[in-house]
């Protein structure tokens, strides 16, 4: 199991409805996103952070694991903001504004993740998917998402084992054997992953498979109280931003 899931399974606010936490991050996700980006961006990633690391009890290496990907994307991404091209000759050279705008976009960009990533760790995917058809998600969307999702988990195990075996054959002892075997693996991994999804359409039909596949969700008690406390680290963000005239104007 990813680390991210494995986070979200032994948090204890595993056991909170899907939608106060959707309201935490997803409030702190906006506030980043359309608020001015300093201070709400920093303010809106420490609010998330401190919730995750703190009450939600998620390991900061798990945490650290899932969210150091996208931050460097961000970083690499913002850093073409810093140059611009054309000119005489198509130069290249420094933007103008680019610093503050590489900035802008890198301090809601990470923001956001730290936002996304919040809610991963703290909401096992099982866990939402039954209940998006209900809030009017199509359910083939719902299904595909599903079905992905399963099947992530069979591919993953497969690439451990082709690698283990790989590696017990020096397939990794230099360069050039590391990307032959690289090309190795995807090659098996494809092979297998597209006849185990025919395997699997197979075998729903011939149970009956109707287009629906359904899931038990454990049913959690959604609280008027609950969702006020979740919302409350937005409109903090918010009024430390806008100033509390302007968020009172606002709403």
């Amino acid at each position: 199991m990813p680390a991210i899931d494995a986070a979200a399974y032994r948090s204890p606010w595993r056991r909170l409805h899907p939608a106060v936490k959707g309201v935490l991050f997803g409030g702190l996700l906006v506030c980043a996103l359309v608020l001015p980006a300093w201070p709400a961006a920093p303010l809106a990633a420490a609010a998330a952070v401190g919730a995750v690391l703190g009450p939600a009890r998620v390991a900061p290496r798990a945490y650290a694991g899932a969210v150091w990907g996208p931050l460097l994307f961000v970083l690499t991404g913002a850093a073409a903001l810093l140059v611009s091209v054309g000119g005489p000759g198509g130069a290249v050279a420094m933007a103008a504004d680019g610093g503050a705008r590489a900035a802008e976009v890198a301090g809601r960009a990470a923001a956001a993740v730290c936002c996304q990533v919040g809610f991963a760790c703290t909401t096992p995917l099982a866990e939402v998917l039954p209940r998006l058809t209900r809030a009017g998600v199509p359910e083939p969307v719902v299904e595909v998402v599903a079905l992905v999702y399963r099947m992530l988990f069979v591919a993953l195990e497969g690439v451990r084992r082709i690698q283990a075996a790989q590696a017990a054959r020096l397939g990794y002892s230099g360069w050039r054997p590391w990307i032959r075997s690289a090309g190795a693996l995807g090659a098996a991994l494809f092979v297998r992953s597209y006849d185990r999804s025919r395997r699997l359409q197979r075998g729903l039909e011939c149970r009956g498979y109707t287009g629906a596949l359904t899931v038990l969700v454990e049913e959690t008690p959604l609280r008027p109280a609950a969702l006020a406390a979740a919302a409350a680290p937005a409109l903090l963000v918010a009024a430390v931003a806008l100033g509390p005239s302007a968020l009172g104007a606002a709403l």
